[in-house]
């Protein structure tokens, strides 16, 4: 993860300034909550003597808030894309190149998927905080795994079409 967060470092190469800002703090959040995760851990393993609680709901809290930034930006992109795909501009030139807009089409669904994925982890975030914090604890273990489970295969379908040639790559 800190070589994928240096390699991104703070963005310049990403051309929207709100698209690079939260991308940026989501880095931040998830490199703050690997370090709160690991001694929370290592509290409950009693190698640490520290309260494992205070650790727990701090990374939690980090991976809801880079979830959010992740809902965020994803929302901003399916919109930004949707505005170029319909864009009045577009429908004057011959609108957008056909591979052009194919991979538009491509990245907007990926977009989508990738939203979807983080809203379902985001409600289990939530309910893993404490009591009292939105539906903190509310959840019946059914729900859980599904909101989990549903994350895990949009991921996993992602990951699989990303291994293979989309349509925008076909002739």
């Amino acid at each position: 993860m800190f070589l994928y967060t240096k390699q991104y470092g703070l963005g310049t190469e990403e051309e929207d300034a709100f698209v690079r800002s939260l991308s940026v703090l989501g880095n931040l959040a998830d490199q703050l909550y690997y370090p709160c995760e690991h001694i929370a851990w290592a509290a409950d393993a009693k190698v640490l003597h520290v309260d494992s609680a205070r650790w727990w709901t701090l990374s939690t809290a980090l991976w809801g808030l880079s979830l959010l930034l992740g809902v965020a930006r994803s929302l901003w992109m399916v919109l930004k894309l949707r505005q170029r795909l319909q864009s009045p501009t577009a429908a004057f030139t011959s609108r957008l190149p056909r591979s052009k807009r194919r991979a538009t089409e491509v990245q907007m669904r990926s977009e989508v998927l990738t939203l979807l994925s983080n809203l379902a982890d985001l409600a289990n975030a939530v309910h893993w905080l404490p009591p009292g914090v939105l539906w903190a604890g509310r959840f019946p273990p059914w729900l859980v795994g599904l909101m989990g489970t549903i994350s895990s295969l949009l991921s996993i379908y992602q990951a699989a079409q990303a291994g293979s040639p989309t349509e925008a790559e076909s002739p």
